[in-house]
């Protein structure tokens, strides 16, 4: 096919209504996209990526845009994809605990539609953040220590090909089975398989009454004994995250309790005298101040991705039992580089982020996540630099595998080029 970019123009508005030349505010890091399409609905989309590729066009695949910045950025973008016209909630069958919601559709206005019958997506992500952008980041907050990320919550998922096939798998009941598991495919994708269109989420009633324990320690390893502790009791956190201001600094930790008033009160008891002993026999001594809090109303450093401005942000995963040394690592690091590092996150399910405030060199930020993998045992876990310098997925495990994946599904690199997965 030609490459007159009148002919593609005529090509695309003939697919979807809604089409405009890019401009400034549609950058993909430095590259403004040529044309931006908004389908509004599966066949438009599918019209779209067809078009797209019979002109040979690379596409970016954008919702609320707030994660585009996150990973390796294009080396091409003729046609940015938004889905924001994709935004209703399609079906919520109530008894069944099922929503199916099309990927444009911002989580704040799903979970406005399904609180009305006590339900949620338990999903801890900005109200902003779109359906399809929380699946392609595999966004999930601190809740994802009892209810999973989206891999965990996704039992259905329409996707669009990069050469317009329309893809679907699983159904609109919890237990089918129907197809290939698409969805834990697409989940942290980052937008390189395919364009998410729509999905289908198993719900879940939303609780009565929540619970927040916190404590501060001195150390890092009477924090990862607490948290150890809090992750791995019967008392069914649903959520244990830590926050450090800065490297060498006290760890508070923090855990969340939901369910019955009644029964959130008195777990909230036993997890208050839980943490206080844990982080007693931990070695470096008990939580400073010797005091635990339990409180209803949310710390305010609970939650979600830091920002990190102008700084560099990685994310550290890894099995909880190696939190102590990760903590200890990124201290030394910290001491090495010369470098004020910051950390919060999902202790308990084994994700921290950690935040360089400032401009820091790529050297600095590779010195960095190497002397943090290196506190991590082989095959268990990794660190990426999600965003600022140096932004890589080289400690993400099973490269080879995801990348064999990628030429599967867009043989001509056509999706996002250059980023195989981050």
């Amino acid at each position: 096919m030609g490459n007159d970019p009148g002919v593609i123009a005529k090509a695309l508005a003939s697919a979807c209504e809604s089409v405009r030349p890019g401009s400034a505010p549609d950058a993909i890091g430095e590259i403004i996209p040529a044309w931006v399409a908004a389908p509004s609905s599966v066949a438009e989309a599918s019209a779209v990526m067809r078009t797209a590729g019979e002109h040979g066009l690379a596409v970016v695949a954008r919702g609320a845009g707030s994660r585009l910045g996150w990973g390796t950025p294009p080396s091409a973008c003729d046609l940015v994809v938004e889905t924001l016209g994709m935004g209703q909630v399609i079906e919520h069958a109530v008894g069944d605990l099922v929503a199916r919601v099309q990927a444009g559709a911002r989580c704040g206005d799903v979970a406005s539609v399904l609180a009305a019958a006590g339900q949620e997506i338990a999903l801890d992500v900005p109200a902003t953040a779109t359906i399809g952008g929380v699946i392609a980041d595999a966004l999930a907050g601190p809740r994802r220590l009892r209810y999973g990320s989206p891999r965990d919550l996704l039992i259905g998922v329409t996707l669009v090909r990069a050469d317009g096939t329309v893809a679907h798998s699983g159904g609109k009941v919890v237990k089918n089975v129907a197809g290939y598991d698409l969805g834990k495919l697409l989940a942290g994708s980052a937008g390189t398989l395919g364009l998410i269109v729509e999905a289908t989420f198993r719900l879940h009633p939303r609780p009565a009454a929540l619970a927040w324990v916190t404590a501060e320690f001195r150390t890092a390893g009477a924090a990862a004994a607490a948290v150890a502790a809090a992750a791995n009791s019967a008392l069914v956190a649903s959520a244990v995250e830590v926050n450090r201001e800065e490297a060498g600094g006290p760890v508070s930790v923090g855990v969340l309790l939901e369910g019955s008033a009644e029964g959130v009160a008195a777990r909230s008891g036993r997890m208050a005298d839980l943490l206080s002993a844990s982080g007693g026999s931990a070695s470096g001594g008990s939580a400073s101040g010797g005091e635990v809090a339990v409180s209803a109303q949310t710390p305010p450093w609970w939650g979600g991705v830091p920002e990190h401005g102008d700084g560099t942000l990685l994310r550290v995963t890894f099995w909880v039992s190696a939190l102590a040394r990760v903590l200890d690592a990124i201290d030394a690091a910290a001491r090495e580089t010369g470098t004020s590092l910051a950390v919060h996150g999902s202790a308990g399910a084994g994700l921290l982020y950690v935040t360089v405030p400032g401009p820091a060199s790529p050297s600095t930020v590779a010195r960095l996540a190497g002397i943090v993998a290196g506190a991590i045992p082989g095959g268990r876990g990794g660190v990426v630099v999600v965003a600022g310098p140096g932004r890589s997925a080289a400690g993400i495990p099973g490269a080879g595998l995801m990348r064999a994946v990628k030429e599967q599904f867009d043989p001509d690199g056509r999706l996002w080029p250059g980023r195989t997965f981050w």
